[in-house]
């Protein structure tokens, strides 16, 4: 074992004075449970500062922590730290059922039932039922060294039903435990609470602390999509400023991402002046040859002019780029974009006189009136974080009556039109956009 820990450890620059502290003191004794521990959060705190070469280590520190836990002897747990390092393995996505074996093993109570009956039923996907107990139960340890994870466990749990104070959760975890893999998930996550919470100055503040410390962690993916979510749902003059300062702590191609994903998420809202905005930027960042990012910003461009007086020059920019340039996804929101635009520019035909006399319903006035597709948002990869809803377009003004009745042509339009969009938001529905 001594040999392929040494192996690994020494693959990583960070974890190299990790290697020779735990060779010299497997050298007199077999590690405690909870020095292994620490080994595992430095590793964990590594990897999201950046030493992507240490998640392997830090699966097979966390493999051998558990032969530890499960071979130990059952008055190694008199000692508290070791107690300790048994809760913080679990919760740094050990096996759960090694749990289990040692509080079935523990007859001399040294395990608290309240925290271990929790953390069953939170490992078990039923995290709601948990709150209670588990928040009359944490501040008993909120100077401990399982504090700041039972504080981050209770704000994913009650984050659904309620976010102001799932934030303070996780504003408590993190703020006693700095610069480590708690605070990136406490930062990353408060950010849509944030937004949901409808404080967006606050989910800005979350974001630009992330992007100072964390930009180089392995889950800055999920945080560059709840970012995005937060500026699209709210931009205006003073959110672009703020947008501006933590887009400067990234390098230009992570900055390129950033406006790329805010021209999509605009043109499928709607927001026809960010995306063109956000595609402006995302192309000028591209620069001459930008290739795939490049031709990503015109796609998303092109899209957010089609409902403008540009739908010709639109409707030929998405025209020529190939399919095989784009994902599933953006090629289904080509077609749609396609057939909007097709009905944009198409005139209207004379229809049978018997159409003006038939009402239009009022159910078939557009997207609205049928609760909008379902979009999906942010990453997806949380089951705690609930994505910003972008509200729905509000409904075309229906002509006057006087009006359609005196024009049949037109009342036959918009009732072909009405009848597009339906069949575009179920092709935009059943290619999960």
């Amino acid at each position: 074992m001594l040999e392929r820990l040494r192996a690994i450890l020494a693959t990583s620059v960070l974890a190299a004075p990790l290697a020779i502290g735990l060779a010299r003191a497997s050298e007199t004794e077999e590690l405690a449970p909870f020095k292994m521990i620490r080994s595992l959060q430095y590793v964990q705190d590594s990897v999201v500062l950046g030493d992507h070469s240490a998640i392997e280590m830090q699966r097979f520190m966390l493999g051998e922590i558990d032969k530890r836990l499960r071979a130990a002897d059952e008055a190694i747990f008199r000692d508290p730290r070791n107690v300790d390092a048994a809760l913080v393995y679990v919760m740094s996505g050990g096996n759960p059922e090694t749990l289990e074996y040692l509080t079935d093993r523990d007859i001399e109570g040294n395990f608290d039932a309240r925290v271990t009956d929790a953390l069953r039923q939170y490992l078990r996907g039923k995290g709601p039922l948990i709150v209670e107990n588990l928040s009359n139960a944490a501040p008993e340890y909120k100077n401990s060294r399982v504090g700041p994870y039972l504080f981050l466990i209770l704000g994913n749990a009650i984050s659904q039903q309620d976010p102001v104070a799932a934030m303070k959760y996780y504003d408590w975890a993190r703020l006693t435990a700095p610069g480590t893999i708690i605070e990136e998930a406490a930062l990353r996550r408060s950010v849509p609470l944030a937004a949901r919470a409808g404080d967006p100055d606050r989910g800005l503040r979350y974001a630009l602390n992330y992007a100072r410390r964390y930009l180089t962690s392995p889950y800055a993916s999920q945080f560059a999509d709840v970012f995005v979510e937060l500026a699209v749902a709210h931009f205006g003059e003073a959110v672009e400023k703020r947008v501006a300062e933590i887009l400067g702590f990234m390098d230009q191609a992570r900055q390129r991402e950033v406006y790329l994903r805010v021209a999509r998420r605009a043109a499928i809202a709607g927001n026809q002046p960010l995306a063109r905005l956000a595609s402006s930027r995302a192309e000028t960042l591209a620069g001459d040859g930008g290739g795939q990012p490049q031709l990503l910003a015109s796609f998303y461009d092109g899209l957010a002019a089609v409902p403008s007086q540009d739908v010709f020059a639109a409707a030929q920019t998405l025209a020529a780029i190939p399919d095989e340039k784009l994902s599933p996804r953006d090629r289904a929101l080509r077609e749609a974009a396609r057939a909007i635009a097709e009905e944009v520019v198409r005139l209207p035909q004379d229809e049978s006189p018997a159409q003006a006399s038939t009402p239009i319903p009022e159910s078939n006035t557009g997207p609205a009136a049928d609760g909008g597709e379902t979009e999906e948002t942010g990453s997806g990869m949380s089951p705690f974080a609930k994505a910003v809803e972008t509200p729905p377009p509000p409904d075309d003004e229906p002509p006057a009556e006087t009006d359609a009745a005196s024009d049949p042509a037109l009342e036959g339009f918009m009732t072909s039109g009405r009848s597009k969009i339906k069949e575009i938001d179920a092709l935009l529905a059943k290619e999960g956009l």
